[in-house]
């Protein structure tokens, strides 16, 4: 799991725990709050009613014939009160008045019979003196068929003459309080996913320096050499450099003893030709001996010198991490500054050069670096021609880089050797003469192209090989 992913997932469980918690509190809190918005001004109405029915008594005896045809006429009342989603066009609210008995005087409910004994809950409290209150279903299958009941007391002369209970429906209370709790389920979650998103991309931009160093050491296990990676931040850029100094410490000490055995078996056999002939030579040796020993030391001398100094070459490219010089270099012209250099031997053997390269192929980076790669590849070509052969050179953009192509007419790289001959010190004998070259032109090549954004490929063509250098335009 990608420490983005753990990122968010740690975020989502606790945010959701947290926001759960919440919400469930917040929900319990929203009920109660409305139910008591609800409940208090039905006091109210409830001791006005009483109010009135205490003023209209007489002889301790409750009249209800006034409330009777108050209630009848507001209920006969039709109208329109847009209270947010709810249109409420008529009242909902009845009353239930009992004497002191609580022997029901009458319903404007039309419910319960007149005379007949009520039991309820907000009728025995409230003849007893307390508050009088009580909820109820009418409907137990439906649970917004809630009506809502509060008592007060019918008080005059110091006598209670019987109680007035205020019944109103909650169905329409209770459906705010879905809506509202619906509301906040919705608000939460859109909450909860606007945070994700948004960690996601917080984690995305803290872990991307971490994205970026672990492509780079990636990078550099292949055998590639990328620029070090540019840093947010001093503890990112600390560890950025800790990582080069590191990767420069491993490296230099695999370099130096890669390169100590590999120099030692490759100067083995020159400097044990030269000491053989060296030695016939200090005996009486015919002149003609003695010539062909002398042409064997300085050969086997010249490949030492050529051993050393492309190796020193290789040496210090590759201990570059990125150009030095930005110029302009015109990949035609470099090409013949390359061929000239080898012109001499290939005319020698019949071996011509054929170019299908257009003119004002330009890229950026080192001129010099890029020749000597280009006359690696022709050296590649011209000794692995035959004689009266013909190298073909093509030069062509594609997207964003500038294509080089070498192509011989020689035997090619044979499979096994496919994989191998980009590794310093590893060389194919020569057609013709068997010999071996030192093994790190095809190694320059590759460091050259890195160093310049691309890459070096090998393919078998009929009747030959191509070599194709790409350079970041």
């Amino acid at each position: 799991m990608s420490l983005t992913a753990r990122f968010l997932l740690g975020f989502a469980l606790v945010s959701t725990a947290g926001l759960y918690l919440l919400l469930a509190r917040v929900l319990q809190r929203v009920e109660r709050q409305y139910m008591e918005a609800a409940e208090e001004p039905m006091v109210d109405v409830a001791n006005i009613i009483a109010g009135i029915l205490a003023a209209h008594s007489a002889d301790g005896a409750l009249d209800t014939a006034v409330l009777e045809k108050a209630l009848g006429s507001a209920h006969e009342r039709r109208f329109e009160a847009r209270i947010w989603s709810l249109l409420k066009e008529r009242v909902d609210m009845h009353v239930y008045v009992t004497d002191a008995a609580g022997r029901l005087l009458f319903d404007s409910a039309g419910i319960e019979h007149p005379g007949s004994p009520l039991g309820h809950r907000d009728v025995f409290l409230t003849l007893q003196g307390a508050y009088g209150a009580r909820a109820s279903r009418t409907d137990p299958a439906d649970p917004l068929s809630v009506t809502m009941y509060v008592g007060a007391p019918v008080v005059a002369g110091g006598k209670t003459l019987g109680m007035v209970s205020v019944a109103k429906p909650q169905r329409s209370l209770l459906a705010f309080i879905r809506e509202t709790e619906a509301w906040l389920k919705t608000t939460l979650a859109g909450v909860v996913v606007f945070m994700l998103i948004g960690i996601y991309l917080v984690a995305r931009w803290a872990t991307r320096p971490l994205d970026d160093l672990a492509r780079h050491a990636l990078a550099v296990s292949r055998g590639e050499r990328p620029a070090p990676p540019r840093m947010p931040g001093r503890q990112m850029k600390t560890l950025a450099r800790a990582l080069e100094s590191m990767r420069d410490s491993l490296e230099g000490r695999e370099y130096v003893e890669h390169y100590v055995q590999s120099l030692t078996h490759e100067m083995k056999s020159p400097v044990a030709a030269i000491l053989g002939a060296s030695e016939i030579l200090q005996g009486d040796v015919p002149a003609p001996k003695r010539a062909r020993f002398l042409q064997n030391i300085r050969a086997e001398a010249g490949r030492l010198r050529d051993l050393l100094e492309r190796l020193l070459q290789l040496a210090a490219l590759e201990k570059k991490k990125a150009l030095e010089t930005h110029e302009s270099v015109d990949l035609r012209r470099a090409l013949d500054r390359a061929w000239d250099h080898h012109a001499l031997i290939a005319g020698a053997r019949g071996i011509t050069l054929h170019r299908e390269m257009r003119h004002g192929l330009v890229i950026r980076g080192d001129s010099w670096l890029v020749e000597l790669a280009l006359g690696n590849l022709i050296q590649n070509a011209v000794d692995f021609s035959p004689d009266d052969g013909v190298i073909t050179a093509r030069a062509y953009s594609f997207e964003d880089r500038a294509v080089m192509e070498i192509e011989d007419q020689g035997p090619g790289i044979p499979e096994y050797a496919r994989e191998r001959v980009f590794e310093r010190f590893y060389s194919l004998p020569r057609p013709g003469t068997g010999k071996k070259s030192s093994g790190l032109g095809l190694c320059f090549v590759r460091e050259v192209a890195q160093l310049h954004g691309g890459g070096i490929e090998l393919l078998p063509v009929e009747g030959g090989l191509k070599a194709m250098l790409y350079l970041k335009g």
